[in-house]
């Protein structure tokens, strides 16, 4: 190391830290990257996701019938955002912790219409044609929600989002000009003249553990880097649940979930954000945090606590764990995942339930997870169809259904009722009030009209092509024997993804509490809120984690080639 002198050194060698050093290497700086796991992990968090891509108005959307535009996807962010922290409207210290967020915002949805697609198309990522429809909306047309499908799936999922940046890097290191130092584990910013010049931190001891498996923190010795620069990309707090739990929206959301599981691996622990802090850094909007509640435990899993999340289509019927039905459209599955986390803590309890059929099982579950989908994710053409197209739920989905603690398949709701009663950890169910229930719901079924929201909704995305084609079960009831067996299926509430961070300005340097630039630190990626400190505002789009984390890298990246 003592012969390699960085111009930058870059913590966290997930998606963000990948896109800034590619950037930094275009332009033939010297990059050394840190991270305290091994070089299995390359990539981080973006390697296990789904790889959905949020774009507007690309061809697949005009492919697919769909009419968007940078005005309507702003109107969407906004009104999903609901930036209210903007203080007296400048930089200096009586800005809001909405001041740098909106703009990045805005930045970011011009950065959709125009450059994001061609950007990554020019390294190699394709879409596939089909646009899914995430995060439906609140009912409002200036409320939360995307207004049109936009949430495009890569072919090849997280992996391949991550190859088209490692690959460069990698060529770019054995060029000599990005350095990595795996199980290196940052423990403190060097600051010297008010400046950011440095790290320090602990060498851990080797493990070799495979790709998101719980690795040592046995100390091995100790390390000082320098450089001109310090680029903070180590992702969120996703598997910190006491952190979660200490920053956790109780007056606007509920209580805290005493039972939480970890979408995330468990080096996604949220230790540089106080360390930043420490070396002048401000960290803003720590109570906005995007956790689902779709989430089941992972029959076959990888970290501890391992969960992975449903990505439900509409058609489920939704009980809180008293079995009482979810109402509006937080009460439609997919559509609103705040305003469903709010009727489900508001029970008193941390869980809910899904009631189907098995109709809706083949056609509308799909499981969050790059290894979730092997399909798409090994670009197996012949295996896609296989999984996708022919009768049945995908495999992985199956094997949840058979495998996973938290489901329960029976012919009648009477059996149905009583295996849920066995995985209820709160009140015991009863057959009656819910069979009520559902049956008032299968009445709605006798006409393509209804009163019912949910209803009304899953006509509605049937216009979709994409939707009726592959997503959204023809419409049914759900006590038909002919689309049995009836499922239930346990949902909990699963860590993912952190929505405030370090506050940035739009090159990613890092702002102190006074509204000036913290010289020499600057940060990209979750650990920034995917830009500014806290983008999304209170609600996300879907498909803009990823999306943030390359957009707010690239800027850093090419900020520190200036």
């Amino acid at each position: 190391m003592s012969t390699f002198h960085p111009d930058v050194i870059v913590v966290g060698a997930g998606l963000a830290g990948l896109v800034a050093t590619h950037e930094l290497a275009l332009a033939g700086k010297k990059v050394l990257v840190l991270d305290q796991e091994n070089r299995a992990n390359l990539g981080g968090q973006a390697w296990w996701s789904l790889g959905g891509l949020l774009f507007v108005d690309s061809p697949e959307q005009r492919r697919m019938g769909i009419t968007d535009s940078p005005e309507l996807a702003w109107q969407d962010w906004q009104g999903s955002a609901q930036f209210d922290r903007l203080g007296d409207g400048t930089d200096g210290p009586g800005r809001g912790e909405d001041f740098w967020p909106r703009q990045w915002a805005k930045a970011y949805v011009d950065f959709a219409h125009r450059e994001k697609r061609d950007y990554l198309h020019d390294l190699g990522l394709k879409s596939l044609p089909f646009v899914g429809w995430a995060e439906r909306g609140d009912g409002r047309a200036l409320g939360h929600g995307n207004s049109v499908p936009r949430f495009h799936l890569t072919w090849g999922t997280g992996p391949e989002v991550v190859r088209i940046f490692a690959e460069p890097v990698e060529k770019a290191e054995a060029a000599g000009l990005v350095r990595f130092a795996f199980r290196h584990q940052v423990d403190e910013l060097v600051v010297e003249d008010g400046a950011v010049v440095g790290v320090r931190g602990t060498i851990l001891a080797d493990d070799d553990s495979a790709r998101g498996v719980k690795s040592n923190r046995d100390k091995a010795g100790d390390f000082e880097l320098r450089a001109a620069a310090v680029a903070v990309t180590s992702g969120g707090i996703g598997h910190n649940h006491e952190l979660m739990r200490r920053n956790w929206p109780t007056e606007r959301v509920g209580a805290a979930p005493e039972h939480m599981i970890s979408g995330v691996p468990a080096h996604v622990d949220g230790r540089m954000q106080g360390i930043a802090e420490t070396a002048g850094a401000t960290m803003v909007n720590k109570d906005r945090m995007w956790a689902y509640v779709e989430g089941i435990h992972n029959w076959d899993p990888v970290w501890p606590d391992h969960a992975i999340r449903i990505l439900p289509g509409p058609s489920s019927m939704w009980f809180d764990a008293t079995g009482k039905r979810l109402e509006g459209m937080s009460g439609v599955p997919g559509a609103d995942s705040i305003g469903a986390m709010k009727q489900i803590l508001a029970a008193g309890h941390d869980y809910s339930w899904f009631v189907l059929t098995q109709s809706m099982i083949e056609k509308e579950f799909a499981l969050s997870g790059s290894e979730q989908n092997p399909d798409i994710t090994g670009k197996d053409l012949k295996f896609l169809a296989q999984s996708r197209l022919a009768k049945g739920a995908p495999g992985p989905v199956e094997a949840f259904k058979e495998h996973g603690v938290d489901f329960v398949v029976a012919d009648s709701l009477d059996e149905l009722v009583t295996g849920m009663n066995e995985l209820a950890r709160g009140p015991k169910l009863d057959v009656d009030d819910l069979e009520r229930q559902i049956v008032a719901r299968d009445r709605e079924m006798d006409n393509a009209f209804s009163k019912d929201v949910q209803v009304m909704a899953i006509h509605n995305a049937r216009r979709s092509r994409t939707d009726k084609l592959i997503r959204v079960a023809k419409p049914h009831k759900v006590l038909d024997p002919s689309h049995g067996p009836l499922i239930a299926v346990r949902l909990n509430i699963l860590s993912r993804k952190t929505l405030g961070g370090l506050e940035t300005d739009l090159d990613g340097r890092c702002i102190a509490a006074d509204g000036s630039v913290v010289p020499g630190l600057y940060a990209a990626g979750e650990v920034a809120g995917f830009g500014g400190g806290g983008v999304h505002g209170y609600n996300a789009l879907e498909g803009t984690f990823l999306g943030g984390c390359i957009f707010s890298g690239r800027a850093v990246g090419r900020a520190l080639t200036r």
